[in-house]
C-alpha cells in the first residue's frame, strides 16, 4: 500500500472504511458494492471480454474493453516470463487510461525444447506466421524425439493506477504429437494432446476445452478470490487518488 501523507489521518481512515480484515479475508465495503468497479480488459476480442463479463456477472463491476476507448499504441512484451509481460500489459493500459485492467499471457512450453516455445509462442515461426507454420515449425523441429511432454501456460494479470500488479496463473499438461489432428481451436491446439480427454485440443468441444484449458484454469482462479481482488483495487485506487490529490499545486 502507498503511503499517505505525514499527519493525514483522513486518508488512512478511508483506507481504513475501505478495506476490514476478518483472518485474511478481504470484505468488501458498503460504497464498494454500490458504486461498481471498471476493469478495463486488454483487449479488442469481443469474444473474450464476454468471457470474462460472464464469469464476473455476480459482482458490483462494470467490464469494458479496448474497444471502449480511443485507439492506444501497442505494448512491447519484452518481459522475460508470462507473468512480466501479463503485468506490463495491464499496467500500462491501467496507467494510460487511470482505470484498473486485466491482461493476460500465455503460449506453450516444451519440455524438451527446454520451454519454447514460451513466451515466444506467437512468434515462433517469424511475426506474421500463421497457426498451422508454427505447429508445423514445432513438428519439425521436434523431430525424432521421443520426450514430447508439453504444457499450455496461462497468466492473468490485473493491475491498477498505480502500477500495482497481481497475477495468476494455471497450466494444461499434455503432450506433443508427431502429426496435426483436429480442426477446433486455434494456435497450437491441433498437435497438443490431452491425456484424460485423449484428443488434442483441436478435437475439443467449446464446452471441453473451456473446462479444462489453462486460460479457463486462470480465470476460475480468478473468479474464486474476486471479493479480495475487488477490494484491493477499492483499497489502492483510493489510496492513489488521494495522495494525487494531495500532490496538487495549490493556487
Amino acid at each position: 500500500m502507498l503511503p499517505c501523507a505525514s499527519g493525514k489521518t483522513g486518508c488512512f481512515q478511508k483506507q481504513l472504511n475501505q478495506l476490514r480484515y476478518i483472518g485474511s479475508t478481504f470484505i468488501l465495503s458498503e460504497e464498494t458494492m454500490k458504486n461498481p468497479v471498471s476493469l478495463v480488459i486488454a483487449t479488442t476480442n469481443k469474444g473474450k471480454t464476454e468471457e470474462i463479463k460472464n464469469l464476473l456477472a455476480d459482482f458490483p463491476i462494470t467490464v469494458k474493453s479496448l474497444e471502449d476507448f480511443p485507439p492506444m499504441p501497442a505494448v512491447i512484451e519484452d518481459g522475460q516470463t508470462f507473468e512480466i509481460n501479463a503485468c506490463k500489459k495491464a499496467v500500462f493500459i491501467s496507467n494510460i487510461l487511470r482505470l484498473p485492467a486485466l491482461a493476460d499471457d500465455s503460449g506453450l512450453v516444451v519440455e524438451s525444447l527446454g520451454g519454447s516455445p514460451g513466451i515466444h509462442s506467437a512468434r515462433y515461426a517469424g511475426e506474421n506466421a500463421t497457426d498451422e507454420q508454427r505447429y508445423t515449425k514445432l513438428l519439425d523441429d521436434m523431430q525424432g524425439e521421443t520426450h514430447r511432454k508439453a504444457a499450455f501456460r496461462c497468466v492473468i494479470a490485473i493491475a491498477v493506477p498505480n502500477g500495482k500488479c497481481l497475477t495468476y496463473s494455471a497450466d494444461c499438461e499434455g503432450s506433443i504429437t508427431r502429426y496435426p489432428s483436429g480442426a477446433n481451436g486455434f494456435g497450437y491446439d491441433p498437435v497438443f494432446y490431452y491425456p484424460p480427454l485423449n484428443k488434442t485440443f483441436a478435437e475439443l468441444s467449446r464446452e471441453e476445452k473451456n473446462s479444462v484449458s489453462h486460460r479457463g484454469k486462470a480465470l476460475q482462479k480468478v473468479k474464486e478470490d474476486f471479493r479480495n481482488v475487488l477490494a484491493w483495487i477499492s483499497r489502492d485506487t483510493s489510496s492513489s487518488s488521494t495522495e494525487t490529490r494531495q500532490n496538487e499545486p495549490h493556487a
